[in-house]
């Protein structure tokens, strides 16, 4: 006659066998899922730049690619242009504060956010740039977002951008 009993001493180590499986599936799962992570802080970086040599009347258009578990981005993207040739010269250098378009939030949100600007020329929807004036001007941009919970992302830099004279 077969009898199916386990002892004492069996019947632990079939509970921690279970257990330690359970304890490295966890850390993998988490591991695993590392890449898809959102946070509170909104993340962004750049993920295009149209050109980084401008001639007088060129758009410059960055996308920025953005998460955030709240989906909340709706208050502010702030930019920030920094004239490394001409740093004191007036309109060489700014920060804008651009509202971001408001929408239903959802959570885990990923998109892309366009900013563009028109140096030294008037073109419909877009703001005005521009450079040093009487030499080409190498600038580089600083892009920070600030959701509806006033949580604030890192900044990010681009690269250089070349405002020919």
């Amino acid at each position: 006659m077969y009898c199916n009993v386990l002892t004492k001493f069996e019947m632990k180590v079939k509970r921690m066998k279970t257990k330690l499986l359970i304890l490295l599936a966890i850390p993998a799962m988490f591991y695993g899922c590392k890449k898809d992570t959102y946070t509170t802080r909104p993340q962004i970086s750049i993920k295009s730049v149209n050109n980084t040599t401008l001639s007088q009347g060129s758009l410059l258009l960055f996308e920025l690619s953005f998460t955030d578990a709240e989906g909340d981005i709706q208050d502010t993207l702030f930019v920030q242009k920094i004239s490394k040739t001409c740093p004191t010269t007036p309109g060489a250098q700014f920060i804008s504060k651009n509202k971001v378009p408001n929408f239903t939030a959802t959570s885990h949100l990923k998109g892309v956010l366009e900013i563009g600007y028109a140096y030294n020329a008037n073109i419909s929807g877009y703001s005005t740039i521009s450079g040093c004036g009487i030499k080409n001007d190498t600038a580089y941009f600083r892009f920070w977002l600030k959701d509806k919970a006033k949580n604030v992302s890192d900044t990010i830099t681009s690269a250089n951008i070349v405002l020919l004279k």
